[in-house]
């Protein structure tokens, strides 16, 4: 009998939150909304899918309504047409006045730290915290010094010889950039894994869109307060901290914190530090 109800209770939890999980669909992404409560948006970096926080959910202590995103072309989600990040951008805004969100907290890594930065920008009375993990407003000011956004463009020498790569040419390819972003075997391998996945124009011409961002002008509009984890390796601490004071400059309310021996993917290389300084700054205590 005791086992019969023990039976019966797990079931009716597992119903319990099977229904509070909704996975919803739009053009330029999936978001997966789990739980009740504040709302908090996860957004992913570059080809990576919104399961990386998967283990950064389960041990942080806040406890609100999860929405996880997934981009378009990626983690086999359809590709959609260019340009692919402003459109991202302008969906998300229009499900956030679809779904009435309000204080909403935005923990996005890489170009989902990007995205993060934009919505607090245009939507200041409705992000209430950031935590931007290792982004720049404007990357291409540290990877191409002096090239203007409108120099970049879809069709170039350098795109169209990704584009064209055999599997084999394209799999070594990703391989030296999975590698050169966590020095954890099992993270590096699931990184070269969405990349493999992705939508290969996608891939291409949705970060010719990345290089063209520059959101330092306008960060003085945001009123959330931000958390910046940074990643020290391959460049350095020094070099890191002169490129986020520079860039965030205009930021008014921020905390930047670098984490230990780490690399761009901090989630793989150092999680229990990045899940404490998050917890932290959500607590008022960092």
């Amino acid at each position: 009998m005791k086992r019969t109800l023990n039976v019966v209770f797990v079931m009716l939890v597992f119903m319990i939150q099977a229904s509070s999980q909704e996975t919803i669909q739009k053009n330029a992404f999936e978001v997966s909304v789990e739980g009740e409560g504040q709302a908090i948006f996860y957004f992913p970096g570059f080809s990576i899918g919104g399961s990386i926080f998967q283990e950064t959910i389960q041990q942080l202590d806040i406890k609100g309504q999860n929405h996880i995103f997934t981009f378009a072309g990626f983690d086999g989600l359809k590709p959609i047409d260019m340009p692919w990040y402003p459109t991202i951008k302008a969906e998300i805004k229009t499900y956030i006045q679809e779904q009435n969100l309000e204080h909403i907290i935005i923990i996005g890594h890489s170009m989902g730290g990007n995205l993060a930065l934009d919505l607090a920008m245009d939507l200041p009375d409705k992000v209430s915290d950031l935590v931007i993990i290792d982004a720049l407003p404007c990357m291409r000011e540290v990877m191409m010094p002096g090239v203007p956004a409108e120099a970049l463009q879809y069709e170039s020498p350098y795109n169209q010889q990704v584009l064209d790569m055999k599997e084999e040419a394209f799999k070594g390819y990703a391989n030296t950039m999975a590698s050169n972003m966590t020095k954890d075997s099992v993270g590096m391998t699931k990184i070269l894994d969405w990349i493999l996945k992705a939508d290969r124009k996608t891939y291409v011409y949705g970060y010719t869109d990345l290089l063209k961002i520059d959101a330092r002008p306008g960060l003085e509009k945001i009123k959330a307060n931000c958390l910046i984890l940074v990643a020290p390796e391959p460049f350095g601490e020094a070099m890191v901290l002169k490129n986020i004071n520079s860039q965030y400059q205009q930021l008014a309310t921020k905390s930047v914190k670098v984490a230990p021996k780490s690399r761009h993917f901090i989630m793989y290389d150092n999680l229990p530090w990045m899940v404490n300084e998050i917890n932290l700054h959500l607590n008022g205590a960092d």
